[in-house]
């Protein structure tokens, strides 16, 4: 079996560094993380322009801008096309494409052009699809110092769920402010967990101090109340 250059690309993982890049965009140069610092980003990266499930995802995105730089986040979308298709592309989506009410979709977030695949690369997003090369329905999370906190991968045919990207950024936000863990399918608003005790003398306390902040559900699994207003 002939070894390629992409058979040892590695994907970087959750608490490590987000690599370093300056990249040429459909809104000009950006330096990553320079321009990003103190912000949370959403990077990810697509198959293929002008291609259907990308286009869905794309309107959705840049429909829910605004609510995601609500909580300070910003997206960076990403494929291995040319600039020129980039832009020929979120021309083509403003001018010509209605889908679920969204009409006339300015996608003003930056699309990097990486046609060297030099960012791909950094990330891990590179597949192969039989003799194509093409970048992953990848998705990456990295919080205000720079560091990977969130990674999702897609398959081709499947479109990524973005209304879990932002509930998923409002639960890390919650964890980081007030040292605390939320449950599945946890939504802001609802109540979050406090961390385990890890002594008899910590289970003792835990449970003597339940009451009007917070209950246990057992000595392992205690909650601290959401205030509803």
């Amino acid at each position: 079996m002939v070894e390629t250059e992409y058979e040892h690309i590695r994907i970087p993982i959750i608490g490590e560094d987000a690599p370093s890049f300056t990249a040429v965009t459909t809104q000009g140069q950006i330096n990553f993380p320079e321009d990003y610092k103190g912000k949370w980003v959403v990077l990810f990266s697509h198959p293929a322009d002008f291609t259907p499930v990308c286009t869905t995802e794309f309107m959705t995105f840049a429909s829910m801008q605004e609510e995601f730089q609500k909580i300070n986040t910003e997206f960076i979308g990403l494929s291995i096309d040319s600039i020129f298709s980039h832009i020929a592309w979120i021309k083509r989506i403003q001018e010509s494409v209605e889908y679920k009410g969204m009409k006339n979709i300015e996608i003003k977030f930056p699309v990097i052009a990486d046609l060297r695949k030099e960012v791909a690369k950094k990330y891990g997003m590179i597949q192969r699809k039989g003799s194509r090369i093409q970048t992953a329905r990848a998705t990456f999370v990295i919080d205000p110092e720079s560091k990977i906190r969130a990674l999702i991968y897609y398959p081709v045919p499947n479109g990524r769920n973005i209304q879990e990207i932002k509930r998923l950024i409002n639960a890390m936000q919650k964890s980081d402010a007030e040292d605390v863990s939320t449950s599945v399918n946890w939504q802001p608003g609802d109540d979050v967990i406090i961390h385990p005790p890890r002594s008899m003398q910590e289970v003792k306390e835990t449970l003597e101090k339940a009451g009007d902040e917070t209950y246990c559900l057992d000595w392992f699994l205690c909650l601290k109340k959401e205030s509803r207003k």
